[in-house]
């Protein structure tokens, strides 16, 4: 699944007020935690970044 940056702002607002339960577009998720909020937000936030840097474009050099 691809996240946005709302899913990011979303997830914040809900950790922000204590709420579990966090409505994405056209579906409710309801957290068992916290801790498990703050991990979510983490991985989403970790492939986000990913997919910035794959989108790069790299250039090697090769050494003699």
């Amino acid at each position: 699944m691809a996240f946005t940056s709302n899913d990011v702002e979303q997830l914040r607002a809900a950790i922000a007020t204590g709420a579990v339960k966090v409505r994405y577009a056209d579906r409710e998720v309801t957290y068992r935690s916290l801790g498990e909020m703050r991990d979510i937000l983490r991985m989403i936030q970790a492939d986000m970044q990913g997919d910035a840097l794959s989108n790069r474009c790299r250039t090697s050099v090769a050494a003699f």
